[in-house]
């Protein structure tokens, strides 16, 4: 049998969490972390269960590439965390796995299952894709080279979570337990035990699989590993791609032939999609068409009104009730001033968190996009806005501003219009550190893009 690998509070932004070494609360959040991987550690190898665990001063990236190193074939992987959201009524604990994986989602859920049947307090938000994370994946769900996923434990910002985990963290601790000395046991039991292929050696196999590009079956076969697909190296230079852009970690050799994640080509926007009946790994080259445009501010947008109403409506259920018309008001506005309307409207989905709002902004204000004044006003955080139309009018503006110098086409409204050096951003990377300080804020919005394109299926 295997062993477990166990991460827990390690710096680095990761999709839907935020950096957990940041400020005084989050630090406390760490602690929780460890004592709670500590007792899990402890409960593991009191059951004869092997475990394995990156050291505490590695960061996100590092820990994964310690594990890489380290990792045997049936091994399994996990990362504890939690989230910080303005949602009071977020609750409960959430296993994310990577996305279109429908083996993995089983082990997620086994997680999930044991830990709220030893502490039913806890609300089961059960498995979740990890393509709902800002970045549009997790990178332990996507670059662990074993079955790997990520646990959310708690909401932080909640007390009476954090106060049932710090009185009852030992149930917590036997439950995740309970779940994954389940898990180890099945891939223990599930991965098969290939014959010897030369005497006195036995060669690791993999399960072929087939490959549909583009709509048209592909000459060479990819391989099933650990429930995730690689393909040939030589097809990522097909789709006039640069292999070096997928990371070393996605990447293994196998007979002779250098393969890739499959699911790393979203990155190089490419529709990644699994038939488990046929065996068949779906690639759609989604915006070949749009090559070169996808991150450009001005242009045209692609989605429909109602392709961006389902994609909001799908990650916010509640956000046509009250924001119902913002779909239209985006086409229009972006139109009027040539702004590219995908871009804008995902933007504002990043910035608002898809109308939950948050960073202190009130939705009365109308500021979809975190837009600052001209003049500081006490007491008051960010611009606000007559109404919903204007508030988008200068959003649009505000990017317009940064991506060119052409004129506008109606009355200013944007606060801080003539404040900006006109034309320092026509790409969205350049936003990156203007706009806002996150150093993947670029990454998330086209991260959004490329999820609203699949959703909507523009190819």
């Amino acid at each position: 049998m295997g062993k477990i690998f166990i991460s827990a509070g390690h710096s680095g932004f990761e999709g839907v969490f935020r950096d957990l070494n940041d400020g005084a609360g989050a630090m406390m959040e760490v602690a929780e972390l460890m004592a709670t991987r500590d007792l899990l550690i402890a409960e593991l190898r009191s059951r004869g269960i092997a475990i394995a665990a990156p050291s505490d001063d590695l960061n996100l990236q590092e820990a994964i590439d310690w594990i890489n190193l380290r990792a045997g074939r049936q091994d399994i992987a996990i990362l504890l965390n939690v989230d910080v959201v303005k949602v009071p009524e977020l609750r409960g604990a959430t296993a994310y796995y990577i996305t279109h994986n429908a083996l993995r989602k089983r082990q997620a859920e086994i997680i999930t299952n044991a830990l709220t049947k030893r502490v039913p307090e806890i609300a089961n938000r059960g498995a979740k894709a990890d393509t709902i994370a800002c970045l549009g994946s997790l990178s332990f769900c996507r670059q662990v080279s074993i079955p790997s996923v990520v646990l959310e434990l708690n909401f932080a910002n909640s007390a009476s979570e954090r106060l049932l985990m710090q009185t009852r963290r030992r149930d917590y601790v036997i439950g995740i337990a309970d779940g994954l000395q389940s898990w180890l046991h099945e891939t223990a039991t599930t991965i098969p035990v290939f014959s010897p292929m030369t005497q006195g050696n036995k060669i690791i196999t993999y399960p072929e699989t087939n490959i549909n590009l583009n709509g048209q079956g592909y000459p060479e076969r990819g391989i099933l590993v650990s429930g995730n697909v690689f393909v040939p190296v030589d097809l990522v230079d097909r789709l006039g791609f640069d292999p070096s852009q997928i990371p070393l970690s996605c990447r293994m050799q196998y007979q002779g032939i250098v393969y890739v994640q499959a699911i790393a080509l979203r990155e190089l926007n490419t529709a990644v999609s699994w038939d488990s009946a046929t065996r068949t790994l779906y690639l759609k080259t989604l915006f070949k068409v749009f090559a070169g445009q996808i991150d450009q501010i001005m242009g045209l947008g692609n989605a429909s009104e109602v392709q961006l109403m389902m994609f909001l409506k799908n990650n916010n259920e509640v956000s046509l009730i009250n924001y119902g018309e913002l779909p239209l008001l985006y086409r229009e506005e972006a139109e009027i001033e040539g702004v590219n309307h995908d871009v804008a409207f995902c933007q504002m989905c990043v910035e608002t968190d898809f109308l939950r709002f948050g960073k202190g902004i009130d939705p009365a204000q109308n500021n979809f996009a975190n837009l600052g004044t001209a003049i500081a006003i006490a007491n008051v955080l960010g611009a606000s806005f007559d109404n919903q139309r204007t508030g988008v009018r200068a959003h649009i503006q505000q990017l317009k501003a940064y991506a060119c110098a052409a004129p506008l086409f109606q009355p200013v409204v944007a606060p801080r219009f003539n404040l900006i050096a006109r034309g320092t951003a026509p790409y969205l990377n350049q936003l990156t550190g203007r706009w806002a300080i996150d150093p993947l804020y670029d990454r998330k919005i086209i991260a959004l893009i490329r999820r609203l394109y699949e959703s909507a299926g523009i190819f």
